[in-house]
């Protein structure tokens, strides 16, 4: 038989493209088409049509970047039209759109005139349905507005060029779009139907192997329809050309396909190529296209990730939420993941990533009823290996992401596994294997998830999320008509339509004894988002530590002197905090208006929270003159207790001579009763000797704080990525150093002046009166570009691993490079601390902002081990923020020699929570007192339901096993052991309550949160 192949599929993609295609529509009548143009920002529904519109045209141009415009489209419906059992009648409207993807470009909204919605005007889903029209349509006229956002159409992923329109006050002022066709048409369902039909039969077909007879069978089923379908009556021959197709459609998977569990999803980032307040739109755009394909197909169900994002529709848009609410009810609407956003999980801090699961675990039961219990982060920078304690502490039972299948060099051995984090806790655990979470259930991605599917044998069905996502749009008719072809059909895998809890309940039930993933899973890639945009990471880390401090005195204040708990405020500012942890804002690879709102957020947020710090401490202090300390760390400080108020044992200064050093010209030497560091003519730190060991902690023809330059131009996803051939390039300083001292007030400091590169540095190198730990404060005025700037530290110890704080403990390491998986974790993240040692001694380096950490060793000509530490400090990417970091900024780090997992954690928090002073009558006790300093106090707030009962979230913090008595100072009811959203739980083994306190033994890294109603209290 000769091989007729290519000619016939050439001819079958011609049909498609040519006829059938265009067949779907039959034009209908024009409508009357009117606008107005917002001269600012976007305005609500009401204002907008108190506006006056005037008439618009196709070819018009309209949208420049970030602009909206309203379209009033009226029109007459003609008798008949869209009559038939296989016709219905639709309203098309072309905003103008571009060959970009939904999401990416021009969008719009349709309203009806009682300010109702639609649904949205999008790129591959420009209808609207006359049925879903509802009071728009008054007999056989109708009115409907059209709220259309002028977006830029920002190039990705192939171009990363720098582009102005990412900023307000930088983008351009030309118009973007040129408005397109807007009219009537007659859809014909049959002729949709078949194309349908030849599409899942053809990309069928494509897929399976050249010598299969099904292959042959299905192109010789498809040129037969091509023969059957009259070119001229496309619509007249459609069921002729369907019935050709049937038995092709009907002949059923193997006994032994792979099932897809399909759920309709709509990945909408926070933020990203587009500022927050556009991303409040592509919700209420997105969610009512869902609710409207909803209503028409009741076996659809869709998955909802975000509460932020229904917090947002419940304010802006009620009639939607109330839709939302009823899909809900039938369970068309899923609310899934449990968190106020979809959280960067490598720098979120410990107590801010239960916060994300108390927000939205919490605001998804109150407004839909559900408790979820899925993580789902499809899109995440990689996970930290404390983070499946934190979600099963939330009551979490699964989680999911499919972003490690971007990894660069390793491929994640399964799909389907139990995760076990730092502590034990272990989460059933999915990668969709059709890796992407933005599946169009195209036959190509269904044929790639059953073979890709690393687990066969062992499973039989893995998730499918499909709908276009990253700037919204979600799942079409035409996906759905995708899915049913794909529900039984030879030579393809299984696909049903369903809800994530579907899935993994199918899935645990089949694999309970599923292999185990211990640790981390490191994202092979984006290992710049650990520094992009630095201000906004301080931003975070701040606000971070504020809300724990506003927490603790305002709940001291409220059971020592009954000042009423903010607790409508302390919400407030949680939801910003937590909304700006999303993946592409903390991570810094958004567009700059994203972090102009940010930073501004954080001032905001900074200021609500210091005055509800200054007004519990004044209730605290009393009346008096005596200088009292707030101690807000978990360990005492400088005679200060943990958690409390009181007076300072403030021990002699440190002392700063010149010389005598390793090099004595121009060199100054810190001392104080713990540490002697020497600072050289250079700014260099080149001796660090602590006063117990007398160890020298700096390696032989090495130093500390070396700042160094790198080139930093990765080959793709600018403000994402830091690719390893960065250490190859180092630039070179911009000349003299200056190093002076600084010997007034308490604090003596060595002062460096630099240039590196073209950035002026000033750094303040000071050691505390009782501090075991050297302080290096860092103001760079940054005016790089592609650069990349590391601060580094030469340590004379032979470290085989390295020990970062990760949420709720640390992780360690490997500093060697044995493997593939070793030498892809370059660049890693740390929050407060980081630790090299080496049995019986260690150094610590902790940080005020920094996230980016580095660790490498190298055995010396004398047979020592350099183990050189590395924070990055600073990055200046151009895209798609060409003005990324350029400015001021600062960064504390501290460096503590014979220092060890217990010393470092005290560091830590040492280096990010000072002591502060506040006038008053006398010390204040603290509400809670551990025995132990390896049960750590993260937490101490009033409970969220309004009782004024008290919680307190601690931890082992040490990684060993630690037995302790927490005591409360306070009259209490004996304490409940509860989860993270403060419901009782059964308590564990290590945990006994009694009259007086808790007696507490818990393993490395155990997280406990504890509830005590406060004696004589309503309960």
């Amino acid at each position: 038989m000769h091989d007729d192949r290519v000619l016939l599929e050439a001819r079958l993609d011609r049909f498609i493209a040519e006829r059938l295609r265009p067949a779907v529509h039959s034009p209908g009548p024009s409508v009357t088409v009117e606008r107005w143009d917002v001269p600012g920002e976007p305005v609500s529904f009401y204002k907008a049509m108190a506006q006056d519109f005037h008439p618009a045209h196709t070819g018009d141009a309209w949208g420049t970047p970030w602009s909206t415009m309203w379209l009033k489209l009226t029109g007459e419906v003609p008798d008949g039209f869209g009559d038939g059992p296989d016709v219905d009648a639709e309203l098309v409207v072309d905003l103008g759109f571009t060959g970009t993807g939904p999401g990416f470009q021009a969008e719009g909204l349709a309203w009806r005139p009682d300010a109702t919605l639609v649904k949205a005007i999008s790129p591959r889903n420009s209808y609207v349905r006359l049925a879903q029209l509802g009071s728009a349509l008054v007999g056989n006229r109708f009115t409907i507005y059209v709220e259309a956002a002028g977006n830029p159409a920002f190039p990705q992923p192939a171009d990363f060029s720098p582009n102005p329109d990412g900023r307000r006050e930088t983008a351009g002022h030309e118009p973007l779009y040129t408005l397109g066709e807007i009219r009537l048409v007659e859809r014909h369902t049959e002729v949709a139907e078949l194309l349908a039909d030849t599409l899942a039969l053809a990309g069928l077909m494509r897929e399976l192997p050249p010598d299969l007879p099904r292959r042959s069978r299905l192109l010789r089923a498809l040129d037969a329809m091509v023969e059957a379908v009259d070119p001229d009556d496309v619509v007249g021959t459609t069921a002729a050309g369907r019935a050709i197709l049937a038995p092709a459609l009907a002949a059923p998977a193997s006994a032994s396909a792979h099932t897809l569990v399909a759920t309709g999803h709509a990945h909408i980032d926070s933020a990203w190529l587009w500022p927050v307040r556009e991303t409040v739109r592509k919700c209420a755009r997105t969610f009512s296209s869902v609710a409207a394909l909803a209503e028409d197909h009741p076996d659809f169900v869709f998955a909802c990730s975000q509460a932020q994002q229904l917090a947002w529709i419940k304010e802006g848009y009620p009639d939607l939420f109330e839709r939302l609410q009823r899909l809900a009810e039938r369970g068309q609407f899923v609310p899934v993941g449990g968190m106020w956003v979809e959280a960067d999980t490598n720098m979120t801090g410990s107590e801010a990533m239960a916060r994300q699961f108390l927000e939205g675990k919490s605001f998804m039961a109150a407004e839909f009823g559900v408790d979820c219990e899925e993580v789902w982060l499809p899109d995440t920078f990689g996970y930290s290996a404390g983070l499946p304690q934190v979600a099963v502490a939330a009551g979490m039972k699964w989680f999911l992401t499919q972003k490690i299948s971007w990894n660069q060099v390793n491929r994640m051995p399964h799909h389907t596994f139990w995760w076990e984090g730092i502590d034990g806790s272990r989460i059933f655990t999915h990668f969709p294997p059709v890796d992407t979470y933005n599946c169009e259930v195209s036959p190509a991605e269904l044929a790639h998830a059953e073979r890709n599917f690393a687990d066969h044998g062992r499973a039989s069905v893995s998730l499918l999320p499909f709908g276009y996502g990253d700037g919204g749009g979600g799942p079409t008719r035409e996906m759905l008509a995708s899915a049913a072809r794909a529900s039984d059909l030879e030579g393809s895998p299984r696909v049903v339509l369903g809800s994530p809890r579907d899935f993994f309940t199918r899935a645990q039930a089949e694999n309970p004894d599923a292999p185990v993933w211990l640790g981390e899973m490191y994202l092979e890639l984006h290992r710049g988002t650990l520094t992009t945009q630095a201000n906004t990471k301080r931003g975070n880390r701040r606000c971070e530590h504020l809300l724990r401090e506003a927490e603790l005195w305002a709940s001291t204040a409220a059971v020592r002197c009954g000042l009423p708990y903010p607790a409508d405020e302390l919400t407030r500012c949680w939801r910003t905090v937590l909304l700006q942890q999303f993946h592409d804002i903390l991570p810094g690879s958004s567009i700059g208006w994203v972090y102009t709102d940010a930073e501004r957020n954080y001032v905001q947020v900074a200021e609500e929270l210091e005055g509800i710090i200054a007004d519990s401490l004044k209730a605290l202090a009393g009346d008096g003159e005596v200088a009292l300390f707030a101690n807000a760390a978990p360990h005492p400080w400088d005679g200060v207790p943990a958690l409390g108020l009181g007076t300072v044992d403030a021990g002699e200064p440190a002392t700063v001579t010149p010389g005598p050093t390793r090099d004595p010209a121009g060199s100054f030497t810190l001392s104080n009763p713990h540490l002697t560091a020497v600072i050289d003519a250079r700014g260099l730190l080149v001796s660090l000797v602590d006063a117990r060991t007398g160890r020298e902690a700096i390696a032989p023809d090495v130093a500390g704080n070396v700042l160094t330059l790198h080139r930093d131009v990765p080959n793709q996803w600018d403000a994402w990525d830091i690719d390893e051939f960065y250490r190859r390039s180092v630039v070179p300083d911009g000349g003299e150093v200056e190093v002076s001292l600084e010997d007034s007030g308490d604090e003596p400091a060595v002062v460096v002046q630099r240039v590196v590169g073209g950035s002026p540095v000033t750094q303040r190198i000071t050691l505390a009166a009782n501090a075991p730990a050297l302080a290096i404060h860092t103001r760079v005025d940054w005016r790089e570009h592609q650069k990349l700037l590391k601060l580094g530290f030469g340590f004379d110890l032979r470290a085989d691993t390295s020990a970062a704080e990760t949420h709720f403990g640390h992780y360690r390491r490997p500093t060697h490079t044995n493997t593939s998986w070793d030498q892809a974790r370059f660049e890693f993240c740390a929050h407060r601390w980081l630790l090299v040692d080496e049995p019986g001694y260690g150094v610590s380096v902790a940080n005020d902002s920094t996230y980016g950490h580095e660790v490498t060793r190298d055995v010396r000509s004398d047979g020592g081990t350099t183990t050189t530490v590395r924070l990055s400090l600073l990055r200046a990417p151009v895209y798609p923020d060409p003005q990324a970091d350029l400015g001021e900024h600062e960064f504390v780090v501290t460096v503590r020699p014979d220092s060890d997992a217990a010393k470092a954690v005290e560091q830590g928090y040492h280096t990010n929570l000072g002591l502060r002073r506040v006038l008053g009558s006398g010390p204040v006790e603290p509400l809670f007192t551990v025995s132990d300093p390896g049960l750590v106090i993260e937490a101490v707030k009033l409970a969220e339901d309004g009782s004024g009962d008290v919680v307190v979230r601690l931890y082992e913090a040490h990684g060993q096993r630690t037995s302790g008595r927490l005591e409360p100072g306070f009259a209490a009811l004996p304490a409940v052991t509860t989860d993270l959203l403060e419901r009782p739980v059964d308590a564990p083994a290590g945990v006994r309550a009694d009259d007086g306190g808790v007696e507490l033994t818990l393993r490395p890294f155990q997280l406990v949160t504890l509830r005590f109603a406060r004696a004589g209290e309503p309960e």
